[in-house]
């Protein structure tokens, strides 16, 4: 029997107080330093960097690592990586169940179609560049994991928590030690990068004019953008708020009990199952969301239960929480061989990300190409919140449609990219092979991308 006042009790509780207090303390230092307000390094990442630097400090000092002492229940570690893992999730979940408004034209569908090429394209780009990167040093260094590079993808264009999972899969299935480490590292690093090329680039605009103001300002909300005349109130006997976390929770419920059945039907790729989980997600909430319309229909439900600002608040929530769990989580000292190759690592990344979707958005977006470029360059070094954060700079009102792309985007972009997910799975085996395998997709990646330029029609 568990009494109240032990830490196993409290331990997970601590964790998460501990992450949400390091929130709050980046976001004052945030607004109070000049120079990190510039940085575009958002909140979520400063918070967890603090959380390294205290967690260093304290194991030079006791020869203990922080987050698994007893104050966080013996596990903390193991708390972190879980959150990630979750958080992961259940923000693509609350981001499903948001409604799409107004219809899209034949122009505004192939603009989106593009934009979800485009990611894939990228993620093979850095998938390329990384594998490269770790079997040349594979030639030079004894029993280096050669398929580490094909975590570039994974950190840079996914972000934490997908970072996490597949570093998971290496370390428990193949023996990559410090695999997590090295992958949320990468996703931090992500990060950085989005800072750097997006500054970079607003002052280039700057330079040039292209900038009147930052746009970084909140506006106020009108009372339409909260809330729709034909939603469930606000509060009534259950509060509009608990209605959206039981949705968002039992759509994850849901994805659950499919991969525990597909994982008892091919135990063998059972790592790989829980590692989509937020792919599985997405697919539980459009069949949740499905379902509602179609009681709707029937008539057997009047109201709107779903409110896009509410889920919008719970997904950047959910995010929120997963950065900085994330790079809480990561282990310095399992990753002392690896610093040099990650850095070059991040530095390839953040070249030939910046360099080839500035080229895209020049041929395929040169109506707000500038818009274009710094959404996906956020949003593929980062996270779709980087992305905005970039956007916004240039765009505050989201008049051009960049933020739509975004957002739309997604639905292409997990078709085409879902066999990265199942090569990465073979790099470790046969790491040549799937090195030619990726370069073949980028190569049919681009030509579908640039169909308009290279089959002109007469």
């Amino acid at each position: 029997m568990e009494n109240f006042w032990d830490y196993s009790v409290w331990g997970t509780f601590n964790v998460i107080a501990i992450l949400l207090v390091s929130l709050l303390v980046a976001n004052i230092v945030k607004k109070t330093i000049p120079l990190l307000q510039a940085s575009l390094i958002p909140t979520s990442v400063l918070g967890g960097a603090i959380l390294i630097v205290i967690a260093g400090f304290y194991k030079a000092f006791t020869g203990n690592v922080m987050f698994d002492t007893i104050f966080f229940g013996d596990k903390g570690t193991a708390t972190l990586e879980m959150l990630t893992y979750h958080t992961l999730a259940l923000g693509f979940i609350a981001s499903t169940f948001k409604d799409s408004q107004g219809k899209l034209t034949k122009k505004r569908t192939i603009e989106i179609f593009n934009t979800g090429v485009t990611t894939v394209a990228t993620y093979l780009l850095q998938a390329i560049l990384g594998m490269l990167v770790s079997m040349a040093v594979a030639i030079w260094i004894k029993d280096f994991f050669v398929a580490a590079g094909i975590l570039l993808p994974f950190g840079y264009g996914q972000g934490t928590g997908q970072a996490l999972n597949y570093g998971g899969i290496f370390e428990k299935e193949f023996g990559f030690v410090g695999g997590k480490s090295f992958g949320l590292t990468i996703a931090a690093l992500g990060f950085i990068s989005a800072s750097i090329g997006g500054v970079i680039y607003l002052n280039l605009l700057k330079k040039r004019g292209k900038i009147v103001n930052r746009g970084m300002e909140e506006g106020k909300l009108r009372s339409e953008e909260i809330q729709s005349d034909n939603e469930i109130p606000m509060q009534e006997s259950i509060d509009k708020l608990t209605v959206q976390i039981a949705l968002i929770v039992g759509a994850y419920l849901i994805t659950y009990i499919i991969m525990a059945m597909l994982g008892n039907v091919i135990p063998g790729m059972k790592s790989v199952i829980y590692g989509f989980n937020f792919l599985l997600g997405v697919l539980s909430a459009t069949l949740v969301k499905a379902l509602m319309k179609w009681l709707k229909k029937k008539n057997m439900i009047k109201k709107e239960y779903t409110n896009n600002f509410l889920m919008t608040r719970a997904s950047n929530f959910f995010f929120d929480l997963m950065v900085v769990a994330g790079i809480a989580a990561i282990r310095l000292g399992v990753l002392e061989n690896y610093w040099g190759i990650i850095l070059i690592m991040g530095a390839v990344g953040l070249v030939f990300t910046y360099c080839y979707n500035h080229f895209v958005a020049k041929i395929l977006f040169p109506e707000y190409q500038e818009e274009q470029f710094l959404m996906m360059y956020g949003m593929l070094t980062g996270t779709a919140s980087t992305g905005v954060i970039l956007l916004r700079e240039i765009d505050g009102d989201f008049k051009t449609p960049a933020s739509d792309n975004m957002v739309y985007q997604n639905f292409p972009a997990m078709i085409f990219g879902f066999p990265i997910m199942l090569i990465a799975t073979v790099a470790p085996v046969k790491p040549i092979l799937t090195l030619g395998v990726l370069v073949v997709f980028f190569i049919v990646m681009n030509i579908i991308l640039f169909r308009s330029k290279i089959f002109i029609k007469k």
